[in-house]
């Protein structure tokens, strides 16, 4: 259809053009999303097939190496993100290894 053709034509041909095209926009757009679903439902299928989450080996617990000497009761095992207890005098010049627990006295404490 030429633009000429829609220069020439009526208020409610054109009108009726306008309808006609919309009908064919959502049929289409219907059949689309319908066939988009099901390629989407079968490539999900085929990905759970193909690839099983394998299962996390089990981790033993870590027993804690630092203690906060303000409060004993936070620790932190060595693993992972700096505790907020500790970054901030580590950062001010305090040393790790001031932050150890005693092995030896805790051994000693659990024999007794």
């Amino acid at each position: 259809m030429k633009l000429n053709d829609l220069k020439s034509m009526s208020v409610d041909e054109l009108w009726n053009l306008h309808e006609k095209i919309s009908a064919a926009l959502t049929q289409r757009i219907t059949e689309e999303k319908v066939m988009l679903d099901e390629r989407l439902r079968t490539i999900g299928a085929a990905g759970k097939l193909a690839r099983p989450t394998p299962e996390r080996r089990p981790y033993p617990p870590v027993r804690p190496k630092y203690r906060n000497p303000k409060n004993p009761a936070e620790t932190w095992s060595g693993r992972g993100k700096m505790p907020r207890w500790l970054d901030p005098q580590v950062r001010a010049g305090r040393k790790l290894d001031e932050f150890l627990i005693d092995r030896s006295a805790r051994k000693r404490s659990h024999k007794a």
